[in-house]
């Protein structure tokens, strides 16, 4: 089951603070990032690549996008 961080409501950097943490603390697997505005969309992405993590999908939603992001080594 993937991990969720939810970072609608914030403004950057804190959706990326909040995906590396989760990162660090997943290792690998599957997240879903949920944020609310482009720039953090491209923040995201950005920061979880630097990471070795692959997006693999990044749907618009109701106000925002969700994001999953996947490492399988």
């Amino acid at each position: 089951m993937a991990q969720i961080v939810d970072a609608r409501g914030f403004s950057c950097p804190q959706p990326v603070l909040m995906t590396i943490r989760e990162i660090k603390k997943t290792g690998k697997g599957q997240i879903e990032i949920l944020v609310d505005t482009d720039t953090s969309k491209e923040n995201v992405s950005r920061a979880a690549a630097s990471q070795g993590w692959q997006v693999q999908n990044v749907a618009e939603e109701s106000g925002g996008y969700r994001l999953v992001i996947k490492k399988d080594v």
